[in-house]
């Protein structure tokens, strides 16, 4: 007798998939990526006790510059800015290809 398991019909494919085959992962994944950098930058802003103004101040770089850092709808960042931005709060940014 053979060990099978009943098909689950309720099962698809996994979201990464279908968001490939819709020609959306990238978007989405970058989105994600920007979500999470904003969140542990505004995390680090905190802990530091540092407000929007003083960080735009030690970027020296505008208000409004740092609001789009920090909002995580906002994907239309350099990853220069990035990167200065955690630094001034005592952290960096890390890429890579997989």
């Amino acid at each position: 007798m053979a060990d099978s398991k009943p098909e689950n019909r309720h099962r698809g494919p996994s979201l990464d998939s279908f968001l490939e085959e819709e020609g959306v992962l990238a978007e989405f994944q970058a989105k994600a990526i920007k979500e999470v950098i904003a969140w542990q930058l505004a995390d680090a802003m905190r802990e530091r006790g540092l407000s929007k103004s003083k960080l735009a101040s030690l970027m020296h770089t505008s208000r409004t510059q740092i609001d789009r850092v920090l909002d995580p709808a906002d994907g239309n960042v350099t990853i220069e800015t990035l990167q200065r931005a955690a630094a001034v709060v005592g952290r960096r940014i890390e890429l890579a290809l997989v």
